[in-house]
């Protein structure tokens, strides 16, 4: 049986890998989704991008998802003299909110009642918490006086990070709306949503999703404290989370990040929602053609976890071996899942109710159970929402999911998604005809051979396209 990796590689496009030479070598190396990244370009890039990955996708027959990050109401510097001035601890610098060119001792900021929620003693951190200042005071209206704790130079329009204050920034920007519409034209299957502070933020960009008649999905970015303190009710509205450790690590104590990661990751299996592990995962190859040791066991470490994907950032969209990064992190997979068994086999049972997904979520745990007690090679479904898919791979078997659907978009989003291999399919005569079609492609494509074990899973009657209701075990013959 041919053998693939189940955690996903999500790599961001930028200048380093836009020309559909490079996409197209990455795409084969391993990359299952494109992100864009539109703290970045303009939105003729991003359509070439788009374009290109969909050109390759009919090209090679595979299914890459596109995911849009909206930039969210990120805080930021204005321009500085001469693009860098100095800082100098102990000194006192004012923050306004009217435009004008930085100095040492005056900022402009872009956040306009900054005046007005920032207290006495809260902290100000700049560029990723490079630089550190204390509030003094504010004039509750235009300015904020300010104390240098760790300064330094400083170069111009640098985000701001704010760990102490309520900050009362609309979720979407007028640019993230003018962005969602762009992403939401070209039909693509994530949107990112930064800093989300609670469910609402996910409700509402739900609302606007559905209003278009799209069947985007969120990924929410967990990069708050607030967002820690309501997550159980954002895992419930969102598609999927991103563990966005660069703001999350500013805005709380750095050292409680890797508890933080393996706390999201639990909770998002329990809750059967992709996640993304992201930031800094190999920085190093911006400029390196290898990483260092750290960088690997932080890639294998968030295997170990039980992540569906992890997230490269700088090192493919800008960095001199976009490439490199993805065939490292596609070897470091692939031994981390053949040699670690503990990744596998997380199910737990469905709780007793009476909800429409109860007979669903029962098929879907008996199916991985079975799998499991049989050393099953594959999990097969046919799907029409993806539900089915991703609750099997929340129960992380060991078993391949392999997903029928006449979908494509789904077969896209699906990318993301642990453990799943998707495939396009719309016949539907009977059950049993369905089953020995999908058995007969599987087995010329050679992922099941003679006398394997597989588990089916489908809907009955199958014309219906209903809710999953049956399996079956069946050998290869």
């Amino acid at each position: 049986m041919s053998d693939f990796n189940r955690t996903k590689i999500v790599a961001t496009i930028g200048p380093a890998s836009s020309s559909k030479e490079v996409l197209k070598k990455m795409i084969l190396a391993g990359v299952n989704v494109c992100r864009l990244n539109f703290s970045h370009g303009s939105h003729d890039d991003h359509r070439h991008v788009i374009k290109t990955i969909k050109e390759i996708n009919k090209e090679l027959w595979v299914h890459t998802a596109i995911l849009c990050d909206l930039q969210g109401p990120k805080i930021r510097i204005g321009e500085v003299e001469n693009n860098e001035i100095t800082l100098t601890p102990g000194t006192d610098v004012i923050f306004t909110t009217k435009k004008c060119i930085g100095t040492s001792d005056r900022l402009y900021i872009n956040y306009e009642n900054f005046p007005k929620d920032v207290r006495p003693s809260e902290f100000i951190l700049i560029e990723d918490g490079r630089y550190k200042l204390r509030v003094i005071d504010t004039n509750y209206k235009d300015e904020v006086r300010a104390t240098v704790i760790i300064g330094g130079n400083i170069s111009s329009k640098k985000g701001v990070n704010l760990p102490n204050t309520k900050v009362s920034l609309p979720c979407l920007t007028e640019k993230d709306r003018a962005d969602l519409e762009f992403a939401l034209e070209h039909n693509v299957e994530w949107i990112g949503l930064s800093f989300v502070r609670s469910a609402a933020d996910i409700i509402e960009l739900n609302h606007i999703i559905k209003s278009r008649n799209k069947n985007s999905k969120v990924v929410a970015k967990i990069e708050k404290p607030e967002a820690i303190e309501d997550i159980d009710d954002i895992i419930k509205e969102t598609g999927a989370l991103m563990v966005a450790r660069g703001d999350l690590g500013v805005e709380i104590p750095m050292e409680e990040v890797p508890m933080v990661q393996k706390m999201l990751i639990r909770k998002s299996l329990e809750n059967s929602k992709p996640i993304i592990v992201a930031t800094q995962m190999m920085e190093s190859m911006i400029y390196n053609a290898t990483p260092t040791r750290a960088e690997v066991n932080d890639v294998a470490n968030s295997v170990m976890d039980g992540a569906d994907a992890v997230m490269f950032s700088g090192e493919t969209s800008l960095g001199k071996y976009p490439l490199e990064v993805v065939e490292v992190a596609s070897r470091i997979i692939n031994t981390v899942e053949n040699s670690y068994a503990d990744i596998f086999y997380r199910d737990r049972l469905p709780e007793l109710d009476d909800s429409d997904r109860f007979v669903t979520d029962s098929i879907c745990f008996n199916a991985s159970r079975l799998a499991a007690r049989i050393s099953a090679k594959a999990l097969i479904t046919m799907t029409h929402s993806g539900y089915t898919a991703i609750k099997l791979s929340s129960y992380r078997p060991k078993a391949h999911v392999f997903v029928f659907t006449s979908n494509h978009s789904l077969l896209n989003q699906l990318s993301l998604v642990w453990g799943v291999r998707g495939f396009y399919y719309d016949k539907t005569v009977s059950t049993d005809h369905t089953i020995a079609d999908i058995m007969h492609t599987l087995k010329k494509e050679k992922l099941i051979v003679k006398n394997d074990y597989v588990v089916n899973i489908a809907s009955m009657p199958i014309q219906e396209m209903g809710k999953a209701n049956m399996l079956k075990l069946s050998k290869v013959e």
